[in-house]
């Protein structure tokens, strides 16, 4: 098949409508919205930070401006439209995939934590082999007593502190079950996440069917594909961890053959072989920009090398450096343009003050547009701080420095 011809300009377009970050979207409201975009992007990371709202929250509202956090609380425990299982990372994945994740599960430990057959020897077998009563204790109790947390399991006196992440053994004992599918997060209770038995959290009529290899990756690809636009081989794999690369080469082939995806020529990163899935090159169109405050595991700029690929965008979360090391910020978020990513903004909830603390906002070197991104960037951090259940917006520091001034103007407004 011959290749798709794009610019640069409409390559980060396409990325960005399929990321649902410009005015194409058109999103239902309320839940409904909020279960689309994670049944499009194929999962919403989960992160424990919270100097602002975290992650999950925040690249939910990033697209749905009447995003609250009680709205995928009820999609988990209550309309059951998603779970949470490892995806790019921790994350929230759409119901409809579940059994796209069951070959993971199957494979992840490559033992049965509930059986004694073993087919390794690293950590995790040695620890079942050593903990089998407690994994079966702590199903049965679930089993019998439903939903549970690692804080209803008492921890060991005097445990030698060397178990993983310092786990105690009942949480390891739920993590192991949680990984190989006998268990799933019913639901999340002031963060903390609550664990009940596979089949009374599945929905009625849930596709549990494990998918042969070449199904797991023709799914693979096009769920990258619908939520980047265009993707190398190895972006589509790091997308989600669900096959290995010979398993995407293999289905990426065979999709081609199909006519469901083309190659895809840039210009200007000839370097690399692109993909896009056939019908999104149809839909390709200019809009008027859009500013977006993205979270630092947004779908859009999580993967660092594609995002400096294809936005000229270097980025680093600095947040685990320590401070002398920082070059922006302990928690920057890119600042989304139309298709630019134009500025790193290092903010902080101060909930005790009820104040939205921009620590410091840098726009990129050679963008001049200030003038059209001011007043829309005043507009997007007041409802920040609305987002994070703040009021004022205090600016401490920027550069260029001139724009301090008109952008605390446009702030007071």
């Amino acid at each position: 098949m011959p290749a798709a011809k794009l610019t640069l300009k409409q390559a980060r377009r396409l990325a960005v409508q399929c990321q649902l970050l410009d005015s194409t979207a058109n999103l239902p409201k309320n839940k409904e919205g909020a279960a689309r975009v994670i049944e499009r992007l194929g999962y919403v990371q989960v992160d424990t930070i919270n100097v602002i709202e975290r992650a999950h929250h925040h690249t939910l509202w990033t697209r749905l401006p009447d995003y609250q956090p009680e709205m995928l609380l009820e999609l988990q425990a209550k309309d059951r439209r998603v779970f949470e299982y490892w995806g790019h990372a921790a994350s929230y994945l759409p119901m409809t995939d579940y059994r796209f994740y069951r070959p993971q599960m199957k494979s992840y430990l490559k033992v049965d934590p509930v059986s004694s057959k073993y087919d390794t020897e690293d950590w995790k077998t040695k620890w079942i082999k050593e903990n089998r009563k407690l994994l079966n204790m702590v199903l049965t109790r679930v089993r019998k007593q439903g939903p549970l947390t690692a804080a209803d399991f008492p921890d060991v006196k005097e445990r030698r502190r060397d178990s993983w992440w310092d786990w105690k053994p009942a949480k390891t004992a739920l993590e192991i079950l949680f990984w190989t599918g006998k268990l799933m997060i019913t639901e999340r209770r002031r963060f903390q996440r609550v664990f009940d038995l596979t089949e009374r959290v599945l929905p009625p009529g849930v596709n549990t069917k494990m998918p042969a290899r070449a199904e797991l990756g023709r799914f693979a690809v096009r769920r990258a594909l619908n939520a980047h636009g265009i993707a190398t081989a190895r972006e589509i794999k790091q997308h989600i961890a669900l096959c290995n690369q010979k398993t995407i080469d293999h289905a990426l082939a065979e999709l081609i053959d199909a006519g469901k995806v083309v190659p895809v020529e840039t210009t200007g990163l000839s370097d690399r072989d692109y993909y896009a899935w056939t019908e999104n090159l149809e839909f390709v169109s200019r809009r008027k920009p859009r500013l977006r405050l993205l979270s630092p595991f947004d779908n859009l700029i999580i993967q660092r090398d594609r995002t400096r690929a294809l936005f000229g965008f270097d980025y680093q979360l600095e947040c685990y450096k320590v401070p002398k090391q920082r070059k922006y910020g302990y928690f920057v978020l890119p600042i989304l343009w139309g298709t630019e990513l134009i500025a790193r903004l290092d903010p902080k909830a101060d909930r005790k003050a009820k104040k939205l603390v921009v620590r410091s906002l840098v726009f990129e070197p050679g963008f001049t547009d200030y003038d059209a991104v001011l007043q829309p960037l005043a507009r997007k951090l007041h409802d920040f701080a609305a987002f994070n259940e703040v009021g004022t917006v205090v600016l401490e520091r920027i550069r260029p420095a001139k724009l301090k001034a008109p952008l605390n103007r446009l702030l007071r407004v």
